[in-house]
């Protein structure tokens, strides 16, 4: 009891001169000290600074859920090793999330009006903490990634696309291989038709090798 008793006046001495310089700092100084009612005190010590600035406004930000078995399957081997610890570090935030209240427990205001002296001082936090509206974060990395992920998705696009043109020539040259007459049978004028590339213009360029030299 005098131990309590000691600590109530440094307490009360503390939180005058505080009061005459910075409101805002009694509030903090009504968490440190540990009062002989523990039940009050304990809930604002317990809940942090300022109930975890009001749980951001009292109420928890809305998550995407990840579909982590779609991402695993397009991680590559290389980078196996960063999506394990990336999952790690997103499911150990989660469950830190998800242990929190959705609300912070109440602050026994009654209580604190009959144990500090200081008449109106109570009143005055209790409006003050009324009145603290913290915002929450402004998203401005979602509609970035949202225009990267348009700009992979066209390019990815134009990959394909370009992918099934040379599939296409590719599979046009593979049935002239396919139906053209054996190299072993081949003329000179067979060679040519087949290969138009292998035609010289002798009479443009009647010396050997029969094209410029600039093309050797």
């Amino acid at each position: 009891m005098q131990y309590h008793q000691a600590v109530s006046s440094s307490l009360y001495s503390c939180i005058g001169t505080a009061a005459n310089h910075e409101p805002k700092s009694v509030l903090l100084l009504l968490i440190s000290f540990p009062f002989p009612v523990g039940h009050h005190a304990s809930v604002i010590a317990a809940s942090g600074s300022v109930q975890k600035l009001k749980k951001m406004a009292g109420r928890r930000a809305a998550l995407k859920s990840i579909d982590w078995l779609a991402f695993a399957e397009r991680v590559p081997p290389n980078q196996r090793a960063m999506f394990n610890n990336l999952k790690t570090r997103s499911d150990a935030i989660a469950a830190k999330l998800t242990s929190l209240p959705e609300k912070p427990a109440a602050i026994d205001w009654a209580y604190y009006r009959q144990t500090v002296p200081k008449a109106g001082m109570v009143d005055d936090f209790e409006k003050k903490f009324a009145a603290l509206s913290i915002p929450e974060p402004v998203d401005t990395e979602t509609s970035k990634i949202a225009a990267q992920e348009q700009e992979s998705n066209k390019q990815a696009l134009d990959y394909i696309q370009a992918s099934k043109a040379r599939i296409g020539m590719y599979q046009a040259e593979l049935e002239k291989f396919n139906n053209m007459i054996p190299f072993d049978q081949m003329t000179i004028e067979d060679l040519n038709h087949t290969f138009p590339e292998t035609k010289l213009d002798k009479e443009k360029y009647p010396y050997w090798p029969h094209k410029p030299i600039a093309d050797l």
